[in-house]
């Protein structure tokens, strides 16, 4: 992947000015690219089990440690009994709210093929089982009241439909390069047909929907998919929506999972990351990552120029487990006082600039303290006397600091130097410290 060349460029060096803040609702605005947090949802019938979606039909996926392996009929058969009475999105889209995020990304069918609203296309989904509730109309009504962005993940492949065609326990081995049944060119053609079918209920139904977040696209030859025709329709029904990488030939933003990459990928781009191992709800999965490693992923990701997709999975009932609840709640603390510092924000200063990621919003520098200074912390290369203040987030007394820059250079009008800045330890936040700067006129 190429790095974005204007991520590589030092403040006060040759750093251009920040683009100008887009406007709500504006259909041109770059909300995506600034948007930097959002959550996912992952959810279907299979939760009722604490079953990982879809994968353990198929024996489980070697990229999910804690994922189990059922027999095909045993993992269908919750879909006739869910039934989540606890399923409250208004809550959940308030809690994501006050954690910063910008969007929502909601499992509208995931490749086991069940339908988490009523599609008029199938019956394997929730309107066949005693839910009989649309659940992603819900979550759309949910985002859109606490005035979050609206996101559906749909998998191109469908291990239930016949014409995909379903797949079957004599299938199994399902391995890296598996290749599965091929169906034929008249059967595809109704697949395809079903999958479009779907899409445009998906599109027309729920009103504007902001982000639509493919996958499984890997199980098909590219072409297979006729995905220039996929999209022309796309963006038909919905012209400022945002596809993602996973429809083969396009791309509006690009999704490594699961990691930071050492390096941005060019444009737009986002990182799925889950809180534990799982994407589904998996109750013996209890490697949870701490609310500290989460904020400084955040941190990390909003430094590159990137959007934190964090996820959760609701139980067979629809509550979220208590260990995610408990995170949300710790980042929406920490986010309460240092928000300004991920969200709308730009990459701020190259590596060795500063140890650790920043951020910057036109003449402000945010520096993200990831590990415990030892008294003081040191920005290099920035002009420093247009250094007009330095605090930290959430205190209203300003930070002591230095400048130094060499001996000739403090003839000059306006030289660039380092910046050493006194933080007492008495002060320090328990997940990630972040210290503002601010100059007169930054270039």
């Amino acid at each position: 992947m190429v790095p974005d060349a204007a991520s590589t460029r030092a403040v006060g060096e040759c750093m251009s000015e920040p683009a100008p803040t887009p406007g709500p609702g504006s259909p041109d605005a770059d909300w995506f690219g600034r948007a930097r947090f959002g959550l996912f949802v992952h959810w279907d019938h299979a939760s009722a089990q604490g079953l990982e979606l879809s994968w353990p039909l198929v024996g489980g996926l070697f990229a999910l440690p804690k994922c189990q392996s059922v027999t095909v009929a045993d993992y269908h058969r919750s879909a006739s009994t869910f039934d989540p009475t606890a399923w409250d999105p208004r809550a959940l889209a308030r809690l994501a709210a006050r954690a910063g995020m910008q969007y929502g990304v909601f499992t509208a069918k995931h490749h086991a093929g069940y339908a988490m609203y009523p599609t008029a296309l199938s019956e394997h989904s929730v309107a066949a089982s005693p839910c009989d509730r649309d659940l992603v109309g819900e979550w759309v009504e949910a985002l859109r009241a606490e005035g979050l962005r609206v996101g559906l993940y749909f998998s191109l492949s469908d291990w239930h439909h016949p014409d995909y065609p379903a797949f079957t326990d004599d299938d199994r081995p399902y391995l890296p390069g598996f290749s599965p049944p091929r169906p034929s060119p008249e059967r595809w053609a109704q697949y395809l047909a079903f999958l479009r079918g779907q899409l445009r209920e998906l599109l027309t139904d729920y009103g504007p929907i902001d982000v639509l977040w493919f996958d499984g696209g890997w199980e098909r030859p590219p072409d297979w998919w006729e995905p220039a025709a996929l999209e022309s329709m796309i963006r038909e029904l919905q012209p400022g929506i945002r596809i993602n990488d996973r429809l083969p030939g396009v791309a509006d933003f690009t999704t490594p999972e699961q990691f930071v990459p050492p390096t941005p990928p060019g444009g737009a781009w986002e990182t799925c990351l889950t809180m534990n191992d799982s994407w589904g709800y998996v109750p013996s999965d209890t490697d949870y990552k701490s609310a500290h490693e989460l904020v400084h992923t955040l941190c990390e990701v909003a430094a590159k120029g990137g959007n934190l997709l964090l996820n959760v999975s609701p139980t067979g009932t629809g509550a979220l487990p208590p260990e995610q609840q408990e995170r949300l709640e710790q980042i929406a603390a920490w986010m309460a006082t240092n928000a300004e510092s991920i969200l709308d924000t730009d990459p701020g200063l190259e590596p060795w600039q500063f140890y650790g990621p920043s951020t910057r919003r036109g003449d402000r520098l945010y520096l993200h303290l990831l590990m415990r200074p030892y008294g003081q912390v040191t920005v290099r290369g920035v002009p420093v006397r247009r250094v007009t203040r330095v605090a930290q987030l959430g205190r209203d007394d300003d930070l002591s600091y230095l400048v130094r820059t060499s001996v000739l250079d403090r003839l000059n009008a306006d030289p660039t130097g380092e910046l050493v800045i006194r933080v007492p330890e008495d002060t320090l936040d328990p997940l990630a410290t972040v210290l503002a700067v601010d100059f007169e006129h930054l270039d």
